[in-house]
This record gives C-alpha cells, sequence and structure tokens, in this order.
C-alpha cells in the first residue's frame, strides 16, 4: 500500500469520508457536515491509496503563531503504517505556525505523545453542548 498525501479538497467524496469516519472509529458525521468545516479550515490534508480516500485531517492557523488540528481520522487497515504520523506532519507544517494545539479524541494520548504534543494544563473550552461533551470524555 502506497498512501499519498494532498490537500486538494476538489477530489474528496465527501460521503466516503463519513464512511472513513464511521470505520475508524470517530463517530458518524454527515457529509455535508464534513464538508463545511473541512473547507472552513485552512489546513487540510488527504490520504490516498490510488483513488481511494483512506484518511484525512485539517487545521485552523493564523499561520505565525498557533494553529489547532483536529479530524485526523485514518481508516482501521491503515493505522499503525504511519500514515496518522505523516498527516499530523503535513498539518503542523502546512499551518506555518510556532505552537500547535490539538482537539483530539480521549484515549488517543499515547499516540500523539509518541508525536511530541503534550497535555495542557490550562486549555479550556466552551462549548455548546458541554453534557455531550462530559459524556464523551473530552470534559470534566
Amino acid at each position: 500500500m502506497h498512501v499519498t498525501l494532498s490537500d486538494d479538497i476538489a477530489a474528496v467524496d465527501w460521503e466516503r469520508l463519513a464512511l472513513v469516519f464511521r470505520r475508524a472509529p470517530l463517530g458518524n458525521r454527515d457529509a455535508a457536515g464534513l464538508r463545511e468545516v473541512f473547507e472552513g479550515s485552512g489546513v487540510r490534508c488527504f490520504a490516498w491509496d490510488g483513488g481511494e480516500l483512506v484518511g484525512a485531517g485539517r487545521a485552523i492557523s493564523d499561520g505565525a503563531r498557533y494553529a489547532v488540528i483536529f479530524d485526523v481520522v485514518v481508516l482501521p487497515e491503515y493505522q499503525g503504517a504511519g500514515n496518522g504520523t505523516r498527516i499530523m506532519a503535513f498539518l503542523a507544517e502546512r499551518s506555518k505556525a510556532a505552537n500547535v494545539l490539538l482537539h483530539a479524541v480521549p484515549g488517543k494520548e499515547a499516540f500523539y505523545r509518541k508525536l511530541g504534543y503534550r497535555k495542557m494544563k490550562t486549555a479550556m473550552g466552551l462549548f455548546s453542548n458541554p453534557e455531550a461533551q462530559r459524556e464523551g470524555g473530552y470534559i470534566e
């Protein structure tokens, strides 16, 4: 398997990306919602095996000091082969930010720790549905 990375959003089948999220598993996302958030993010990465979408990620960046990475996802059969690491590096490099923050799924901290990410002591969030965030393990 030879996975290539691209930021070309025009080639993305949003229903396929929703399937990648379900199978990863990163939850049920609708195709229209995925399209909206990926189009609204200044930095995007799509992982392809031939013409098949197998992973993705996105970031928001000010291009200098800070970026935040979201929605890094890789199909299970492509995990453990360095593809998530490559997506993370692609996003961090393209963000051109000195400091890169990350919003990750609880339980994946060890993966990100291997890449040099550290838990923050003062990060806080204001969420539209805090109870769902609490139930998902994202907040106290």
